[in-house]
């Protein structure tokens, strides 16, 4: 079960989502603005949120940018737009997610599973403990960089850097092995689910701002390296 924040000003969006996610067990909170919701979120954060873009009072973009100056709760952006620069400003903002109005309601809960999953939490209330031996579960240090999946908590020498659950994935996957190139296919596979796809942009954007992040933190940071038309790597400085 998993704590789930719906915002969402259509009560009929809000009222067929809510039963689909509480029939499978997941407890949901809806709010109908954006204000009202961002308050929710900043007050009793859940283990997801949902947010379309068109809201009154603030809209969706406006919620998750704002969320995330404090917050790594996954998000997954719904709106009625089908434009690609919605989609690319949502993930530079942050989301974890992207679906389009309208959406099926059984790929919405697979990609809840999936992020929960990816988070560490599944259908139950508490996540599996990890598999001894996982080399995705020990903690990591790779010169400056320190990341500890089992606290979620990402160290740049000694001072922490907030990501979310997939740029945390994407680093892990690229501080592993340094100086070994990933490909997005592969880095792809590493921060999401078989059964969800995105495409090059949504990585990119990933890597963008979790570049930006670290920058904050210290503007020398450049440890993760872009290999134009092959990928990325982790250089350990």
């Amino acid at each position: 079960m998993a704590k789930i924040t719906l915002v969402d000003d259509d009560e009929n969006i809000v009222t067929s989502v809510s039963l689909a996610l509480e029939s499978h067990g997941h407890t949901v909170k809806a709010y109908y603005d954006g204000a009202s919701g961002l308050a929710a979120l900043e007050n009793d954060p859940p283990d997801l949120a949902i947010l379309d873009v068109k809201m009154p009072r603030m809209d969706g973009m406006e919620v998750l940018r704002r969320l995330r100056r404090a917050s790594d709760v996954p998000v997954i952006i719904l709106t009625s737009k089908d434009e690609e620069i919605d989609e690319i400003l949502g993930f530079n903002l942050g989301a974890d997610d992207y679906m389009h109005k309208p959406f099926s309601q059984r790929l919405l809960i697979e990609r809840v599973k999936a992020i929960l999953r990816r988070g560490g939490r599944g259908e139950g209330d508490e996540a599996p403990p990890p598999a001894a031996g996982d080399p995705n579960s020990r903690a990591l240090k790779r010169g400056k960089l320190t990341l500890d999946p089992a606290r979620h908590e990402s160290l740049w020498d000694g001072r922490p850097v907030k990501l979310t659950v997939t740029e945390f994935l994407l680093l892990q996957s690229l501080a592993q092995r340094p100086g070994f190139v990933k490909s997005r296919d592969n880095l792809m596979d590493a921060a999401y689910d078989d059964q969800v796809y995105v495409d090059d942009r949504t990585i990119d954007s990933h890597i963008k701002r979790m570049r930006k992040k670290f920058r904050e933190v210290d503007p020398e940071f450049d440890a993760i390296e872009t290999l134009y038309g092959v990928g990325y790597r982790y250089r350990e400085s």
